[in-house]
């Protein structure tokens, strides 16, 4: 397995459009481990696509289990996704590893409902709420080219500078 590297804005790349997966292979589900695995070292990370690491297929990972309290299917794989059905809106704060320096305000639907292929091509279809919902459209949209910059509410009022924690700062010793 390997760490890829991961687009950040401005890269031009972002804006892409993806295509359907059409092969089921070992070469897929060896992207899929390396995809996972980048997602895994960033903090807090819960979800990518495969968009944001230069390959642009439709293929998307999102794991919410790692936030307590937080209702979800667990590891999900979802390859060509379809958003079949929403309900509700909702505003929640997002982060984004292609965006790193900020998190924005966007408004989503609460429940979702869709369907995609795993990374051996059986067909899924799930019923998704709250975080979990939310990081999933997050992840999809990212097979259109659209980050959550383009979806906030207001440029002026919802979007706020990360904040960076550091631990042991040189300068901060005596």
């Amino acid at each position: 397995m390997a760490i890829l590297d991961v687009l950040t804005i401005p890269d031009p790349r972002l804006k892409q459009e993806s295509q359907p997966v059409e092969q089921f292979d070992s070469s897929l589900r060896d992207f899929v481990n390396d995809l996972e695995e980048t997602m895994r070292i960033s903090p807090g990370g819960v979800g990518i696509a495969a968009p944001q690491v230069a390959r642009f297929d439709c293929i998307v990972i999102v794991d919410v289990s790692c936030k307590p309290k937080i209702k979800s299917h667990g590891r999900l794989v979802l390859i060509n996704p379809e958003i079949i059905e929403w309900q509700g809106m909702e505003k929640g704060r997002e982060g984004c590893m292609s965006v790193p320096d900020y998190t924005g305000n966007v408004i989503r639907a609460k429940t979702i409902k869709l369907k995609a292929y795993d990374e051996f091509g059986a067909l899924h279809q799930y019923d998704c709420e709250g975080y979990e919902a939310r990081a999933i459209q997050h992840e999809v949209d990212h097979l259109e080219g659209i980050l959550f910059l383009d979806r906030l509410v207001s440029r002026r009022t919802d979007l706020f500078e990360r904040k960076v924690y550091q631990e042991n700062s040189p300068s901060k010793s005596k």
